[in-house]
């Protein structure tokens, strides 16, 4: 399989995220825009010895020229060696009792009433009180029975959805390691396993994914450059331009990538940014960790001066004196890890990535022992 050759020439802006900031090698190729060592930014999060898939690298592209790129895959590495994964559509409530009030014969208005009731996202059926409250017979046979094979049906496959941006890269034929098909869009195909199946089997899977922001900031670019004459892109732009902040304090931001939600245009008269890291900060602490961990009041009476800055070890100056002694990003708890509980830099990722998904998995409590430990030993 050929490496890439001029995607980052493709002369479509894209800009890579998530871990990948932290590889010096993205940020050397173009695929993303921030120099990890100026940053000071972990390696470990991007690859570890400890990690037991490959790095993950996600890059948007323009939206509206999404299309251009999947074609240009296609072209680089052949139909044969590139295809889109699938999704696969499993029932919930809701849709379940529609398909089979339909199957059933139940009439229209009564599927959409009965439908009414469930929360979108919800496992749960429909209840005989609530049965009650439309005046229906919890007893009618018909419907007993289209409650009944609803509530059976719901987490069964509906049907196969493209995936809306992993592609899987083979060195060898596809149609001799997995199933494919045409896709409903012309000139795509895709692979009929979900992409669950696909990282399970560790084939390689890249994110194409579209961010609509870009094509506003490709056209800005453009027109910068057409009525300026000034030549910028997206690692060249000025940081620091002094007018940029004072509207942005102002929280004159309506369009602004990022900060243009109302949340964040609340924050931005308290924050008061003046600088491109007061910017990442202001990103990261309007977000539920931060507000739920109650880190935000803390952060700014500190930065208005209102708390003194203290640190319970002097260790932890190093990793939190940036954000005034208040822990904001991951990374940071990362680095608390390491200096306090004698992570190594791969188990202190293992340990950000159950953070971010402990409400569904609770793996952060398997570190618990380890960090009480490690920082008990540490005194």
């Amino acid at each position: 399989m050929p490496p890439p050759q001029g995607i980052t020439n493709f002369r479509s802006l894209l800009q890579g995220r998530g871990s990948a900031a932290n590889s010096a090698v993205c940020y050397v190729l173009g695929i993303t825009a921030i120099d990890p060592g100026r940053n000071d930014l972990l390696f470990e999060r991007f690859v570890s010895e400890e990690r037991r898939e490959p790095p993950d690298i996600d890059v948007d592209f323009e939206h509206e020229r999404r299309e251009e790129v999947i074609q240009w895959i296609y072209r680089t590495y052949g139909r044969d060696h590139a295809a889109l994964t699938a999704t696969v559509i499993r029932y919930r409530a809701k849709g379940a009792l529609r398909d089979v009030g339909k199957a059933m014969g139940l009439p229209e208005d009564l599927i959409t009433a009965l439908s009414s009731l469930i929360w979108a996202w919800s496992d749960e059926g429909v209840t005989d009180a609530q049965l009650a409250e439309l005046n229906l017979n919890p007893t009618d046979r018909r419907l007993r029975l289209t409650l009944d094979l609803a509530r059976q049906l719901m987490g069964a496959p509906r049907h196969l959805s493209q995936h809306p941006g992993g592609f899987v890269l083979t060195h060898d034929r596809l149609d001799d390691l997995v199933p494919i098909e045409p896709a409903a869009m012309q000139d795509r195909q895709i692979i009929e396993w979900d992409k669950d199946d696909i990282d399970a089997l560790k084939f390689m899977k890249v994110d194409v994914l579209a961010l609509g922001m870009l094509t506003c900031m490709a056209k800005g670019l453009a027109l910068v450059a057409a009525h300026k004459g000034a030549q910028y892109d997206l690692a060249s732009i000025p940081a620091e331009d002094p007018r940029t902040y004072a509207m942005i304090r102002k929280a004159d931001t309506l369009g602004t990538f990022q900060i243009e939600s109302r949340a964040q245009m609340a924050m931005l008269p308290r924050l008061q940014p003046r600088t491109y890291y007061d910017l990442v900060i202001q990103v990261a602490i309007v977000r539920p960790g931060p507000i739920q961990g109650d880190m935000v009041h803390p952060y700014l009476r500190r930065r208005a001066g209102l708390e003194p800055v203290e640190y319970p070890r002097p260790e932890l100056e190093k990793v939190l004196g940036k954000t005034l002694g208040v822990p904001l990003f991951q990374e940071q708890a990362m680095r608390v890890a390491i200096e306090c509980a004698g992570f190594t830099p791969g188990e202190a990722d293992m340990l950000r990535k159950s953070m971010a998904t402990f409400k569904f998995t609770g793996g952060v409590s398997a570190f618990r022992d380890k960090l009480i430990d490690g920082m008990a030993a540490r005194g």
